[in-house]
C-alpha cells in the first residue's frame, strides 16, 4: 500500500467519524432547535457525506484501481461532500444562524454533480482496468 493509499484510507475514516459525530449532533444537538424537515434534511447530508466517506476509504483500499484515477474520484469526492453536505447543513440550520445561509444554495447541486462525476470516473476507470 502506498503512502497516497494510506492517505486516502485514513481520510475516509476520518470522514466517517466526523460524520457520526454530525449525526449524533444533529440527532441530539438540533433536536430542540430545529423542525422536521430541517432536521430530515440535516440528515441527507449526513447521509450523503457517510456514502461519500465509505466510498473513499474503499477507494485507498482498493489495489487494482491507478492512482490518477484515485486522485481524480478523490478530488471529486471530497469537493462534494463540502459543497454538498456542507450547504445541506447550513440551510438546514438557516432558522437559528445568524447570517443567510440561502446565499450559498446555489453550491448544494454543484456538489451532487461532483458527486456523480466522481462515480462516473470510477466507473470508467474499472472499465478501463486490464484483465489479469
Amino acid at each position: 500500500m502506498t503512502v497516497f493509499d494510506k492517505n486516502i484510507a485514513a481520510t475516509g475514516s476520518f470522514i466517517m467519524a466526523l460524520t457520526i459525530a454530525i449525526g449524533a449532533f444533529g440527532a441530539h444537538g438540533l433536536k430542540a432547535m430545529l423542525d422536521t424537515a430541517a432536521l430530515s434534511t440535516f440528515e441527507v447530508g449526513v447521509r450523503y457525506q457517510m456514502y461519500h466517506g465509505l466510498a473513499i476509504l474503499i477507494l485507498g483500499l482498493a489495489p487494482s484501481i491507478p492512482e490518477n484515477l484515485k486522485k481524480k474520484v478523490f478530488l471529486f469526492f471530497i469537493i462534494g461532500i463540502l459543497f454538498f453536505s456542507g450547504s445541506i447543513y447550513l440551510l438546514s440550520m438557516n432558522s437559528i444562524l445568524p447570517f443567510d445561509a440561502t446565499v450559498i444554495g446555489f453550491v448544494t447541486p454543484i456538489g451532487g454533480l461532483l458527486f456523480i462525476i466522481g462515480w462516473f470516473l470510477m466507473a470508467y476507470g474499472i472499465l478501463k482496468l486490464k484483465k489479469r
